[in-house]
């Protein structure tokens, strides 16, 4: 049966006059705070200026804790992360004013100076905010790429020269968003050529970071990679050669009863990617919808609701919530359906589940459990320290 989900992380933020403020929000509307997203608390709060220059403060908090915005915050990014001010931040001759964590993610950069430049790097930024911050509530780990270690890299780049292609797509821990995605128009021209069900840029980032995670979490922990194969396939068979087979001839004429995506049946890699993607859209909007109390328990369900038997493993620990949490999203995306019809709009969920893709969804739900149980003592020490 559905349960009633408690959010991992509020999203219903407030400024110091009350009034609610919104992830993207650098001001509030109503009383002009300026407003900053906190890592540490994975927060919207409202700011107030210390006695030094550029140094912030979070309103009501008697920790004395200073920030610093970030340096993009007042690019056409539009930033609104803080950075907590180092111990030299009094210093007048200190270094220029700090990168977010979300903003040192980013490598390469296309060219942002004309005014479309600027609007994409707006919906680019924008996106991979939102993506970090549900890594960071999901336990995750998210460093920058340095040399020759295992961090994350975007590079946000677009075609400079007559038939050069940028590719999106994930090596190594690089992640390659093409910039031109950021484009409506022409992202919707894409999905609807490649009959695709949706295409968005968080969809983009989700995908791409799966593979990244793949490598983190599953690679190389041999009892988790041989659980992976009996779900997802062996991911040794030829990829190139898989990607040029699917855009060929497409995928199988079942795919639907096995992927959740007909790209996800290209190979097992894409698999997962595809289903991590599913998997962090539901965790992330029945977050949003469980912050504004939103209950979908009570929608006059189109199907029966998945059971046990439907699980990768119907004995573990957490197979029960998990399966609460999973028909808690299939009612909830049945009301966001009829809500979206009926603004004359598109499913905003224009999937459908299949049983093989549920016991794949469990396994990804666990192995980020298991990621962050074991990331928590780490991440107390660091706390302490």
């Amino acid at each position: 049966m559905p349960q009633r989900i408690t959010p991992a992380v509020s999203r219903t933020y407030k400024c110091q006059c009350g009034r609610p403020v919104f992830f993207r929000n650098t001001q509030c509307v109503i009383c002009g705070s300026q407003l900053g997203f906190i890592t540490e608390r994975l927060t919207v709060v409202a700011l107030v200026p210390e006695t030094a220059p550029d140094l912030w403060r979070i309103a009501g908090d008697a920790s004395g804790t200073a920030y610093r915005c970030c340096a993009n915050r007042l690019s056409a990014s539009a930033c609104n992360w803080m950075v907590r001010a180092s111990a030299d931040a009094l210093d007048p001759d200190r270094a220029d004013p700090p990168l977010c964590l979300a903003c040192q993610l980013t490598r390469g950069m296309f060219d942002v100076s004309g005014p479309a430049g600027q609007h994409r790097w707006l919906q680019l930024e924008t996106a991979k905010r939102r993506l970090v911050a549900q890594l960071l509530t999901l336990g995750l780990p998210v460093e920058p790429r340095g040399e020759g270690d295992d961090g994350i890299a975007f590079d946000l780049l677009e075609a400079t020269q007559p038939g050069e292609c940028v590719l999106t797509g994930h090596a190594n821990g690089v992640i390659t968003v093409n910039a031109a995605e950021a484009d409506d128009a022409r992202r919707e021209a894409i999905r609807t050529a490649m009959r695709e069900p949706y295409r968005t840029l968080l969809g983009h980032f989700r995908h791409e970071i799966g593979h990244y995670y793949w490598d983190r979490l599953v690679r190389d922990d041999p009892a988790r990679l041989a659980q992976f194969r009996a779900l997802f396939g062996d991911e040794r068979q030829d990829y190139g050669k898989a990607l040029q087979r699917h855009y060929r001839d497409g995928p199988a004429p079942c795919w639907a009863l096995t992927y959740l995506t007909s790209y996800a049946s290209a190979h097992p890699w894409e698999d997962w990617a595809e289903t991590w993607a599913h998997y962090l859209h539901m965790t992330d909007t029945l977050d949003a919808a469980a912050s504004f109390d939103i209950d979908a328990l009570h929608a006059e369900s189109e199907s029966d609701p998945f059971e046990a038997r439907h699980l990768w493993d119907p004995q573990h620990p957490g197979a029960q919530d998990f399966l609460g949490l999973l028909n808690s999203w299939v009612e909830l995306t049945q009301v966001m359906n009829e809500l979206t019809r009926s603004m004359g709009q598109p499913d905003c969920y224009p999937f459908i589940l299949p049983y093989r893709a549920v016991g794949k969804l469990q396994f990804i739900h666990e192995t980020i459990r298991a990621q962050r149980a074991q990331a928590a003592p780490v991440a107390t020490d660091a706390a302490l320290a």
